[in-house]
């Protein structure tokens, strides 16, 4: 009876990880495909990935993902974990009311947040271009940050920090060597989670980018009007390999620290 429930919980198992990541893998299958549409199979080929780097579009395209995605990642990231920290740690007037506007970013329907950046730049004068796709990408990217972080800190132990004080720390010495080591788990898996968010938002960057800020997903989004070509199927698995190992090394390099603290403690 108990090996019965094994296998249909193995098999239960496997078709939830098929229905989740059949797709990517034909994506990235028919990334080597010699046909110039991906309808049907015509043999290997890695043509596709030679010609992205001939293709001055994509090239510019990815360049500007790049750097809306680092510039934002670090802007959003100081900010959310001083703000977690900030909401964790005092209690002031309308901090409820704080809270509930700062999470309206994650609510709201993405269109609708686009829409209102659009017209807040309109409004203020500010030409389109790199730096309006930037302040929008921080703007949405602030609320994930808060939420991960403050997540983290709410699973403190409030006594550690209370120790340190005790032992003669200020309160810049007590964050420095016991608050952000602890939550630095969450300040990572918040930058993750703010670069990914940036690296393949369509829908605002759409409204926000003007003549030279185009991005990767824009650029696929033009791209695809034509045909799926493997040309995007390309794309799509350098973009998802690239966050892929860049998690793993972030993992990875967590992973050596928390073995060094444990040798030097």
């Amino acid at each position: 009876m108990e090996s019965r429930n094994a296998f249909a919980s193995h098999c239960c198992a496997l078709m939830v990880y098929l229905f989740l990541y059949a797709p990517i893998l034909v994506l990235i299958l028919y990334s080597f495909n010699d046909a110039k549409y991906s309808a049907a199979w015509e043999g290997f080929t890695l043509k596709w990935y030679s010609s992205l780097l001939a293709d001055r579009g994509v090239l510019a395209a990815t360049k500007n993902s790049l750097i809306i995605a680092f510039v934002s990642t670090a802007c959003a990231t100081a900010i959310g974990t001083l703000t977690a920290i900030g909401l964790y740690k005092y209690t002031f007037r309308y901090k409820r009311l704080l809270e509930g506007i700062l999470y309206l970013p994650i609510i709201i329907p993405e269109i609708i947040m686009a829409v209102s950046m659009l017209a807040l730049f309109m409004f203020a004068g500010i030409s389109l271009g790199l730096k309006t796709v930037i302040i929008a990408h921080i703007t949405f990217s602030i609320p994930f940050v808060v939420v991960v972080v403050k997540a983290r800190l709410y699973g403190l132990d409030a006594s550690l920090e209370e120790a340190a004080q005790d032992l003669g720390a200020n309160e810049w010495e007590t964050f420095k060597r016991i608050t952000f080591p602890l939550i630095r788990p969450g300040v990572i898996a918040g930058a993750l989670l703010a670069f990914t968010l940036s690296l393949d938002d369509f829908i605002i960057t759409f409204f926000t980018a003007g003549v030279g800020s185009t991005t990767l997903p824009v650029r696929i989004y033009s791209m695809i009007k034509l045909g799926i070509s493997p040309m995007i199927n390309a794309i799509s698995t350098i973009l998802l390999v690239s966050v892929v190992g860049l998690v793993l090394a972030v993992q990875k390099l967590e992973g050596s620290k928390l073995k060094i603290n444990y040798k030097g403690g």
